[in-house]
């Protein structure tokens, strides 16, 4: 029996580069950094000064005063994507009852909510257990926002949360497209978000060696593949897909954006942090993609990297590209798409492939800005600093995470 196909026929964004899709895609293509000076916290505390944020969020601009209240800014942000998703999508719950029950969502977060866990410990530590806020544990936890969605939207068809740090939204694209492979929903929600911009969770990144410290040059942090790169550039952010089977998208007259031909992931089983040296295990995810997607590596169009600035990562991700896609490693072009959006950890999958999609669709593959002197250890077809041109037909997202979680995603043209 032929296995149902997935497309794409809604997309919403929310990042430093802007509060929606269109923002977003042409901050992409100018090749613009959302990097600024955190003012979410005091940062006099942090080795660390400098993030992605987004620009003027005000979650009362999506949910009504009451809503909001009770959302982690996480939620509140995947929220923001998700009701953009939806609008283009033309999908209309109230027209049709019955889809409710075919439709649900797989979103991805690669902590959960930081802001209310950070709130929580301190007003536990300067005013007590009973001084807690009685949402804090429905604020922290990453499921809430597939929770919200449904109450929000209203559909009660399968939902699911995936943690898999920041490779966390590109499992939720993933696990989404094979529900409805299986035949457990005509339509899925999915994608992710992080909101994770706080002292506790920079002050950790810094113990860890992993951020940037380029405060006096805040755009220029975020350089994959450079050899002066000093790490990632946490951001907040997120992105949402609807995914639909095929058929019911063309019987309902849905715009189809693109198609979702495969999914790979692999495990480390190295380190909690580090990468394993050699991108063996990292490229069996994307052969296992390829293979999903029933497609050879010289199919391939474009591959929007994980990319994420720092050390270990960008050279052991480009061996992996070296050795899944072979001979045609030397034609198909790279970027990093993090090096203009920062690291929106478990949100970063989802603009990924939201940007995938759009390079399907206009034929224009975002650049990796600020790639001055590139790393020779970073052996792959950069597209350095300036947007190409260029028709392509499937494209593959790659999204990795601490504890060595490795997924690829193969998209294609619709």
């Amino acid at each position: 029996m032929e296995r149902r196909r997935v497309v794409v026929t809604g997309l919403g964004v929310i990042s430093p580069l802007g509060p929606d899709l269109a923002s977003n895609w042409e901050g992409m293509k100018e090749g613009r950094s959302g990097i600024g000076p955190i003012t979410l916290f005091d940062t006099a505390r942090t080795r660390t000064s400098i993030a992605g944020e987004i620009p003027g969020f005000d979650p009362e601009a999506y949910l009504e005063k009451r809503e909001a209240r009770r959302l982690d800014r996480y939620t509140q942000v995947f929220m923001a994507a998700a009701m953009e998703a939806m609008a283009s999508s033309g999908i209309d719950l109230d027209a049709d009852e019955s889809l409710r029950e075919r439709m649900g969502a797989v979103v991805g977060a690669g902590i959960g909510g930081m802001e209310s866990f950070q709130e929580g410990i301190m007003t536990l530590h300067e005013r007590g257990p009973g001084r807690l806020n009685p949402l804090t544990i429905t604020k922290i936890i990453a499921n809430m926002a597939p929770g919200y969605a449904a109450i929000h939207f209203g559909f009660v068809g399968p939902t699911n949360c995936t943690v898999t740090a920041c490779a966390a939204s590109a499992n939720a694209i993933g696990d989404a497209a094979e529900v409805i492979r299986r035949g457990a929903a005509d339509v899925m929600l999915a994608g992710g978000a992080e909101a994770a911009v706080c002292e506790f969770v920079v002050g950790a990144f810094n113990q860890a060696k992993a951020l940037s410290t380029r405060n006096d040059d805040p755009t220029a942090a975020s350089r994959p593949f450079d050899i002066d790169r000093d790490g990632f550039v946490l951001s907040e952010g997120g992105a949402a897909l609807i995914l639909e089977d095929r058929d019911h998208a063309i019987a309902r007259g849905a715009d189809i954006l693109a198609e979702v031909l495969g999914y790979g992931m692999s495990t480390d089983a190295y380190h909690v942090t580090l990468p394993k040296p050699g991108g063996t295990v990292q490229a069996l995810a994307m052969k296992s993609a390829l293979a999903d997607a029933r497609l050879d590596p010289s199919d391939l169009g474009y591959v929007n990297a994980h990319g994420t600035s720092t050390a270990a990562n960008d050279s052991t991700e480009s061996s992996a590209i070296r050795l899944a896609l072979g001979d045609a490693a030397d034609t198909v072009p790279v970027s990093s798409t993090k090096s203009m959006t920062g690291h929106l950890l478990g949100g970063a999958g989802a603009i990924e492939a939201a940007a995938c999609v759009m390079a399907l669709r206009e034929g224009v593959l975002p650049p990796t800005i600020n790639l001055d002197n590139p790393d020779p250890e970073c052996d792959v077809v950069h597209v350095p600093n300036e947007a190409r041109e260029a028709p392509i037909t499937a494209t593959m997202s790659n999204s990795f995470g601490f504890g060595g979680h490795n997924v690829a995603l193969v998209l294609g043209k619709a």
